[in-house]
């Protein structure tokens, strides 16, 4: 089975397996984050308080943390939740949002890494390599300044914390340390929207929830959401036509149009 094929199988299990995702997420995003798991195939619940997180991420597949919005009660709560996803096996997906914007940001998402067993990262390039010590500005929540070199830094952020590294841009990085792979599906109407790299990390978390090689999940699912916002651009006439075009592509991405459109490659390092 070649990798387009496999992504397509995947796209395909998410389906059939409706996995349920826990986010402990900003407000910013909750309602697209939780539409886009509806759209992907997946089952959204949105859960942050620290008297019921433990209970309700026995039940999910798979465990979003996005400090977005970030409060110490809410690292707290993931906290809890996380330590009881790594008990039961149930893989956590970090967004580091803002990492190396603010002290509380960078170090809470830190806090995250050391204390948890994380099992995929993704975030932007300033995020990703403000974390790895590797370069990187972040003003807000954007990347004003990336990592000098990408791909190091993913790859230093992936063996310090045994996690899989994604960073994503016009080319998407996905790493475990060793392999890499390259996702170069996309398209310049996502930068229009807020909340599309969070959009991003919940696809990343649904194909995460049915299949255990990491790098693999990570990259067909960000080929998938970047398939669906190239079929959704011809129709756009501007950022809200875009968004309504691209939850339908979301949803209706098919088998076919995953083996015929699919652009992800393995590097040789």
């Amino acid at each position: 089975m070649n990798l387009n094929e496999q992504i397509a199988a995947l796209r395909e299990r998410v389906r059939q397996q409706r996995p349920l995702l826990h986010h402990i997420t900003n407000f910013v995003v909750m309602n697209d984050t939780a539409n886009v798991t509806l759209h992907i195939g997946g089952l959204p619940v949105m859960a942050h308080s620290r008297e019921e997180v433990a209970e309700m991420v026995a039940a999910a597949g798979a465990l979003v943390l996005n400090p977005g919005t970030l409060s110490p009660e809410w690292v707290e709560s993931m906290l809890v939740a996380g330590k009881r996803a790594n008990e039961l096996g149930i893989p956590i997906v970090l967004d580091p949002v803002g990492a190396g914007a603010t002290t509380l940001r960078t170090t809470s998402n830190r806090r995250l890494l050391e204390e948890l067993q994380i099992a995929i990262v993704r975030g932007n390039s300033g995020e990703i390599g403000a974390l790895a010590g590797m370069g990187g500005v972040v003003k807000g929540v954007e990347a004003v300044v990336e990592a000098d070199d990408p791909v190091a830094a993913a790859q230093e952020l992936a063996r310090r914390y045994g996690v899989v590294a994604a960073v994503t841009g016009r080319r998407d990085i996905v790493t475990d340390g060793k392999r890499v792979m390259m996702v170069d599906n996309g398209h310049e109407w996502l930068k229009t929207l807020t909340g599309t790299g969070c959009s991003a990390t919940t696809v990343v978390a649904a194909f995460a929830a049915v299949e255990q090689d990491y790098v693999l999940a990570t990259a067909a699912a960000l080929a998938c959401f970047g398939l669906a916002a190239e079929l959704a651009a011809p129709q756009a006439r501007g950022p809200a036509s875009f968004k309504v075009a691209f939850y339908d592509a979301i949803y209706h991405l098919s088998t076919d149009q995953i083996r015929a459109g699919a652009k992800v490659t393995e590097a040789q390092m």
